[in-house]
């Protein structure tokens, strides 16, 4: 797989894609001289954030199937070790951090080798298994029911959820032979990108009512509606250029989608409020760390795979 061998739709969502950045990049300067008494620093935060996103994304697909693979793998490590940066964690749990990590290549190696089964129930079946048993070989029993749930839950939201990413590229081509793997794998980051930069343009001009201010003071129901709208629109225009949906699929997979991405950015900052911290990291330019900016796609990238795998694969 390389950019000679893309469908010429892929090429031109690509194009697409750093298109919309630009623009967005033009409309949020124009906003703060506009409307210098409201804060848009973060929208310009996520906008930027954005370009790296897809620009990273844009360069793996340059590359053969493994080395794609493997940068999706290097994300999960980063954001699995970035999570366990914020949780408390106890000098027994050390020990068992070892498995965990060893997790993150084995999951990566089932989607390299194509094995839908191993990579299915490998993190939520057998490491549920495992680091268990490894903590009790160890002896320790405080706070054992606490430890095991933040570790397994960290390697099920940045690992097992981001691998479905990865999985997108070694499904079979002729399956979608408008767009191929990578217009399945961009169709689900432009969509999650814009419904996230949109709900926060929506939100920031029309949004008075706070949706769930004990969570997030940042979203509000115009804000979280007019996100899902302009993602559902998005989705049904864009989805005969990269993917096998039909127009009603490609309503289905945008609501779901739009709702998926509110949905996992709100699980991170109920994560973030609970531990005290305002960014999960600061490894991003402008916009802290790598659960920041990959929160809509914990859940957008599993969802969308299963749905687009039982509609075509």
């Amino acid at each position: 797989m390389n950019w000679q061998h893309f469908p010429n739709s892929v090429n031109i969502a690509l194009m697409t894609m750093l298109g919309l950045l630009a623009l967005a990049s033009t409309v949020s300067l124009a906003l703060v001289k506009l409307k210098p008494q409201k804060d848009y620093c973060e929208l310009r935060q996520r906008v930027r954030t954005w370009w790296w996103i897809v620009s990273v994304f844009a360069v793996a697909l340059l590359f053969n199937r493994t080395i794609s693979v493997w940068v999706f793998g290097i994300v999960s490590f980063l954001a699995f070790k970035e999570y366990l940066s914020l949780i408390p964690t106890r000098r027994a749990d050390h020990r068992v951090l070892l498995w965990a990590y060893l997790a993150i290549p084995v999951q990566y190696y089932w989607v390299w080798q194509n094995w839908y089964g191993m990579f299915i129930i490998f993190i939520p079946v057998y490491m549920l298994l495992i680091l268990p048993m490894r903590m009790v070989l160890i002896g320790e029993t405080q706070g054992f029911l606490r430890a095991i749930g933040t570790l397994h839950w960290g390697l099920m939201i940045t690992v097992f959820s981001l691998s479905h990413m990865a999985y997108l590229l070694v499904l079979p081509e002729a399956k979608n032979p408008v767009g191929g793997v990578a217009g399945l794998l961009i169709y689900l980051v432009f969509l999650t990108e814009i419904n996230d930069v949109s709900q926060y343009i929506w939100g920031k001009t029309f949004g008075k009512r706070k949706i769930i201010p004990k969570v997030s003071l940042g979203k509000t129901v115009a804000g979280f509606i007019g996100g899902v709208l302009t993602t559902v629109c998005l989705a049904a225009l864009v989805a005969p250029s990269l993917t096998p949906l039909s127009l009603y699929e490609a309503i289905a997979a945008g609501a779901l989608i739009g709702l998926a991405g509110f949905i996992g950015d709100v699980t991170i900052s109920a994560l973030k409020r609970d531990l005290g911290v305002k960014d999960s990291g600061s490894i991003l330019p402008g916009h802290g760390g790598i659960l920041d900016r990959l929160d809509s796609l914990t859940y957008t990238a599993p969802l969308f795979f299963h749905f687009v795998y039982y509609l075509h694969y």
